[in-house]
């Protein structure tokens, strides 16, 4: 009964429900128009498989930038996983887990933080192999949320203790290294910043296109926001605009990330 695993490895895609698998195997490849359409698809042709394919049509739709519509569909969904999964079955803890990253693109990070940290608690309770990974990514919208408040030294604690629990080098390591890149940009403690963006940026060209692909541009962003701290605005513009047109080529304008490259950019020409 499991939907995907679209940032996990290549042989579970083989538990993904047929009808969903050609919309899976895009979003996996960056195909987000393509994914979404596939996934609407089947929604509309297959009443028992509608609420999965919606889903996967959600997730399609906040990686092209459309966050607000997706949050509506994840908000008309949840009820209808409650009811067919139950309130703390992994499917319903991923859905709830990728509509807390899209509050984080709505700028609504207060909620978004609490949501991450009521799945993050439900996670624990979970058995099974999928429990370390679905704690690490609700611990790293978390901390992206706590960052964004402004409580850059708690985000750095939440971080590190994610890091020590969470040990695999995958992309929730990658994630949650650039959480705690963000937290010493934070503390204007842009060495420190630099050095952790690096060792993300070596981790990222380890892994698989598929699991870097959602943190595109983000490495470009936390080494460009701690170059321009120590003073190396070139160095920083050249990171910031490598940022901005990748996230551009794979969200999207309107996507949360490009705006904050473009931010990025705007501080460094008035800097």
């Amino acid at each position: 009964m499991r939907l995907f695993r679209s940032r996990g490895r290549d042989h579970d895609v083989r538990m993904v429900r047929p009808a969903l698998v050609p919309a899976v195997l895009r979003l996996r490849a960056g195909q987000y128009a393509e994914a979404e359409a596939a996934a609407r698809a089947v929604a509309a042709d297959r009443p028992a498989d509608a609420p999965l394919a919606l889903a996967v049509a959600a997730l399609s739709a906040g990686a092209q930038g459309r966050h607000a519509e997706a949050l509506a569909e994840y908000d008309a969904l949840l009820p209808v996983f409650g009811r067919d999964f139950g309130a703390e079955h992994p499917q319903t803890l991923l859905l709830r887990s990728n509509r807390a990253q899209t509050l984080i693109a709505l700028g609504r990070y207060a909620e978004c933080e609490a949501e991450c940290a009521a799945v993050a608690r439900a996670a624990d309770r979970v058995r099974g192999p999928e429990r370390p990974r679905m704690t690490a990514a609700a611990r790293n919208g978390q901390i992206y949320a706590v960052n964004a408040q402004g409580r850059h030294p708690e985000a750095e604690r939440l971080a590190r203790e994610a890091l020590d629990a969470h040990r695999t080098a995958d992309r929730f390591t990658l994630a949650l290294r650039l959480g705690l890149a963000r937290s010493l940009n934070g503390q204007a403690r842009h060495k420190e910043a630099l050095a952790e963006a690096e060792s993300a940026g070596k981790l990222s060209r380890r892994l698989p296109e598929e699991q870097r692909r959602a943190e595109t541009g983000a490495v470009e962003l936390a080494m460009a926001g701690a170059l321009l701290g120590l003073g190396r605005g070139t160095e920083a513009r050249s990171r910031a605009v490598v940022a901005h047109d990748a996230c551009v080529a794979a969200f999207g304008p309107g996507h949360y990330r490009t705006a904050e490259a473009r931010a990025l950019l705007d501080r460094i020409g008035g800097a």
